[in-house]
């Protein structure tokens, strides 16, 4: 779609998570939005024969409604080509093509007032350019074509049944959605031939067999479906399974996608990325088969620049307790670290404060119980009132949730100051680490993490650099500065706690606000 292979009109989505998309498009996919659209084009489209007509002199500008809408219907347009625009087509291809030809083409071409050609453009128009401008006109005309059954279906419900069923050629939904809307698709005759599964290491069996099912499996109306394509990374997290017993003793956490690999079926495995920094993909690059860095990786003006502020573009940042306080739970397995969510947003504020957009920010975190912390820190500090009032990163999440999603710059609590915690699987540390593309501030107790072994990989490579957070004095977002070069030691400044960092943003909101 992106390259304009696919047009928008044959795109649909289905379910009721439009909302919390990030998407970076103007366009509505949803039902009621591709209805919508559709009909806003058609509009365009009858303009277009409307303009065409008129320039033929075919009709005029008193036949237009009384708002000034064409005159034309998709049918009517239908017509209209048939005896007008096809006719005067076919006569110019026979005058063009007898040997006699005198007059030239310019002189011949019947569409030059609607094209706006002046007479020194017709003058030197070629039989090229003029067929060209044929096949421009019948793309109208064929459009129009496509959009002529929903003149007649009046209801939203039969366009959307329509769309669905006929017209649109990628068709996006959740497996969950796939499940409530199975017997609606079957009853209205749904068929596809292709099916793609992004996530599906995520995916528990049965979520990934029931989109293969959203058609008539029955003898005289055979399954049209022919290619099924997984796509996924079984080196991260599994499918959710709530209950212990069915997840340990019956293997009930693995996935389809992670079975196949392991009973040896043939995959393709990626072994480039063009994600993040060569620097950060190091951190789990080591988990994968000779994973490499595509060719903009090294090249890209934005992988080779420094993060504005700061020395490293990664960290691992050692936070001791705030207030004599580490880790606590107000509830069972409700994690919350104050020094920790404290230390996270006053980073935020710092990097919005020099002019990182906040929407290129995300702040991660391993439980649930940190993440409700960090937005109830957040309201406070930029709250109404505030000097970054209405500010807000692009996510507060935790890392079980945020996989797929990725952003420019990483904030990550770890939370634990006692035990490691779940952490301690390797599949959800690849995942934590592998969501930055250009920065990432891991908060944590460095020596209770450094002795566990199943992450020693990772923080080996973290703790190669200082644990105290390093940064850059004088810069602002737009500071041209390479990674790799090297920083005057009078200019950086070591950040012992996160009082200081507190004080530091409390001085620049002071500024900011004179």
């Amino acid at each position: 779609m992106a390259r304009g292979d696919i047009d928008e009109r044959y795109c649909l989505r289905l379910g009721f998570g439009e909302r919390d998309l990030q998407m970076e498009t103007q366009f509505d996919f949803t039902k009621t939005g591709r209805v919508n659209h559709i009909l806003s084009r058609r509009l365009n489209l009858l303009e277009e024969v409307q303009l065409l007509s008129e320039s033929l002199g075919i009709s005029g500008s008193a036949e237009r409604g009384p708002d000034g809408s064409p005159s034309y219907t998709c049918e009517t347009a239908a017509y209209f080509y048939l005896h007008h625009i096809q006719k005067r087509i076919q006569i110019f291809n026979n005058q063009v093509e007898n040997d006699h030809l005198t007059a030239s083409i310019g002189e011949l071409y019947p569409f030059g007032k609607y094209f706006n050609f002046s007479d020194s453009a017709l003058a030197v128009l070629t039989l090229e350019e003029a067929k060209k401008s044929f096949e421009r006109i019948q793309t109208i005309f064929d459009e129009l074509a496509e959009y002529r059954p929903l003149e007649l279906l009046r209801s939203q419900k039969q366009r959307i049944d329509y769309l669905l069923t006929k017209q649109v050629k990628i068709v996006a939904m959740t497996c969950t959605h796939a499940a409530i809307a199975r017997s609606q698709l079957i009853q209205l005759g749904f068929q596809y031939d292709n099916i793609v599964m992004e996530e599906a290491g995520q995916m528990l069996d049965i979520e990934t067999f029931v989109p293969l099912l959203l058609q008539s499996g029955e003898i005289e109306s055979m399954s049209r479906l022919k290619r099924i394509c997984l796509i996924g990374d079984h080196h991260q997290l599994p499918p959710i399974v709530k209950n212990k017993d069915f997840s340990i003793f019956s293997n009930f956490d693995q996935s389809l996608f992670a079975r196949l690999i392991r009973l040896g079926v043939p995959t393709i495995e990626l072994n480039m990325q063009g994600r993040s920094r060569a620097d950060i993909a190091e951190l789990y690059n080591w988990r994968y088969n000779n994973l490499g860095n595509l060719g903009h990786i090294s090249t890209d003006n934005k992988f080779l620049s420094c993060n504005p502020g700061f020395v490293h573009t990664y960290q691992l940042i050692n936070v001791n307790d705030f207030e004599g306080r580490g880790e606590y739970s107000p509830t069972p397995y409700f994690y919350q670290n104050i020094g920790e969510a404290e230390y996270a947003v006053a980073l935020f504020q710092y990097m919005v404060l020099i002019g990182y957009p906040p929407e290129r920010i995300s702040i991660l975190t391993t439980y649930n119980g940190q993440k409700g912390l960090i937005e109830d820190i957040v309201s406070q500090r930029c709250g109404n009132g505030t000097p970054l009032a209405g500010i807000r990163p692009q996510s507060i999440s935790t890392v079980d949730k945020y996989q797929g999603q990725q952003n420019d710059y990483i904030i990550l609590s770890l939370v634990r100051t006692k035990s490691v915690g779940h952490l301690r699987d390797i599949r959800r540390l690849i995942v934590t680490v592998s969501r930055a593309r250009l920065g990432m501030y891991v908060l944590c107790r460095q020596s209770l993490f450094a002795q566990c072994h199943d992450l020693k990989r990772v923080i080996d490579q973290f703790i190669k650099k200082p644990t105290k957070l390093e940064l850059v004095t004088g810069e602002d977002y737009n500071t041209q500065r390479k990674a790799n070069e090297q920083i005057p030691s009078e200019k950086k400044f070591v950040i012992d706690d996160v009082t200081v960092l507190g004080s530091i943003v409390h001085k620049m909101q002071q500024q900011l606000i004179s």
